[in-house]
Formats: structure tokens, C-alpha cells, sequence
């Protein structure tokens, strides 16, 4: 009886233990996430950049660009995620266009090294956004690179106004439409050979971005290819509206 007793004595404090050990493995899942995430923030354009001097359409210089500066802003993102500091939250009144068409420069060589084409049509005139710059640019390089990486060879980037919003949508023409022939991306052949999987951390950015600005995200796959849209309010409320 007595060892019945002192048995049901100790629960209280195992499971606080136990308590203990789940929060900090809690802790500790969420730091590697967070931390996965800027990684692959840093990943993104020093890929572009690697690219560069791919077979293939060239970026712009405007792109090039563009990819450094996104490069050094995901730096210093990890840099804070591991040192500490006050979270960068800076917005500006950017212009839609040329910040889109340098995100579809950036990545026409890598649809071009598996086979693929990747194209823009532009209907949203002036469009303004106010917005991070790297955060925005690092979404739309993450849904193109996304549709590229597992959508099929034919992808289309559309921009067009719609009720008060920015809405660029990136659809592709499915797996099955792929050709046989079609070579693997570099990213694609060092995630197979090193037996890793990837994590969805592109997406995971998507969804940030849209959830911080006040815009939307949604993903829809099929068997004929996927749609992306993200939307982002227009600055100053949009006062053009397009259906």
C-alpha cells in the first residue's frame, strides 16, 4: 500500500517533467522551422544567381540586381533569427510591374534548363503596392519557382487589378504534359541524389507574406496543373477596379 502511495505521489511531478520536455521540444521544433525558413530565404537567390550563367534567356541587370539585394536582405534575416534583433518590418509604395517582370527574368533560365517556358501577361497598369520588398519578391520567386520545380514545363505568370486588389496568378500546364526528354532542374537533381525531401517552406513564405500585408493566398491542383494567386491590396485602397 505504502509503494502504491508514494507511486501515485510522484505522478504530479512526472508529468510536470513530462510537461517540461514536450514545451521545450515545442520550442525547439518551432526555432528549427523558423530558422529552416530564413535558410531557404537565402537559398532562393543565391540560386537565381547561380543561374545566371546558365544556357538560356539572361536576366536582366534589373534582375541581377534585385537578387543581390534579396540575397542580403535574407541574410540578415538569419543573422537576426540566430543573434537577436528588432524583426525588419519596413514597407515602401512599390510599383507591381517591374518588381513582377523581374521575378519572371530571374527564373526564365531555370524553365529553360528543364525544357519549359515561363511567360508574363500584364494587366494591371500602374498597379502600387505598399509592401516589404524583399518579402513581396520573395514571394512571387517562390511561387514561380514552386510551379516550375513540380508543375509542368508551360508556365504562365498573370497580373490583372480585380476588385481593389493585385492579383498575379502563376499557373502551369501539369506533370503529364511534361516531355520525356525533360532534363532535371539543378535544384531538382541535388534533391534526389542527396535523398532529401523538400519541406514546403516556399509556400509556407507565401502564406506569411499574404497574411501580414492583408492579402490572400490559394493554391489549386489538379491534374491538368496548378494555380497560385496571391492578391495584395492596392495601395491607398485601389481606386481602379477591374472584374
Amino acid at each position: 500500500m505504502t509503494g502504491l502511495v508514494e507511486a501515485l505521489a510522484g505522478w504530479p511531478l512526472a508529468a510536470s517533467l513530462a510537461a517540461v520536455a514536450t514545451a521545450r521540444g515545442l520550442r525547439a521544433g518551432r526555432r528549427r522551422a523558423v530558422l529552416n525558413e530564413a535558410l531557404h530565404e537565402l537559398r532562393r537567390p543565391l540560386q537565381a544567381l547561380a543561374l545566371a550563367g546558365a544556357p538560356g534567356p539572361s536576366p536582366s541587370a534589373g534582375a541581377l540586381q534585385s537578387s543581390v539585394e534579396l540575397a542580403a536582405a535574407a541574410l540578415e534575416r538569419l543573422d537576426r533569427e540566430i543573434n537577436g534583433g528588432a524583426p525588419e518590418s519596413r514597407r515602401e509604395l512599390i510599383s507591381a510591374r517591374p518588381l513582377v517582370e523581374s521575378a519572371v527574368a530571374r527564373w526564365r533560365a531555370r524553365a529553360s534548363l528543364g525544357g519549359g517556358s515561363l511567360t508574363l501577361r500584364w494587366g494591371a497598369g500602374d498597379a502600387r503596392v505598399e509592401a516589404s520588398r524583399p518579402g513581396l519578391t520573395g514571394a512571387l520567386d517562390n511561387l514561380i519557382v514552386n510551379a516550375i520545380e513540380h508543375g509542368g514545363p508551360e508556365i504562365a505568370v498573370e497580373a490583372r487589378l480585380c476588385r481593389g486588389r493585385l492579383r498575379v496568378a502563376v499557373a502551369d500546364s501539369g506533370r503529364a504534359a511534361r516531355p520525356r526528354s525533360r532534363r532535371e532542374s539543378p535544384a531538382e537533381a541535388i534533391a534526389r541524389l542527396s535523398g532529401r525531401r523538400r519541406h514546403g517552406h516556399g509556400l509556407v513564405v507565401v502564406r506569411r507574406v499574404a497574411a501580414t500585408h492583408g492579402g490572400r493566398f490559394a493554391l489549386r491542383r489538379s491534374e491538368r496543373g496548378s494555380l497560385a494567386v496571391l492578391e495584395m491590396p492596392l495601395a491607398g485602397g485601389g481606386d481602379e477596379m477591374v472584374a
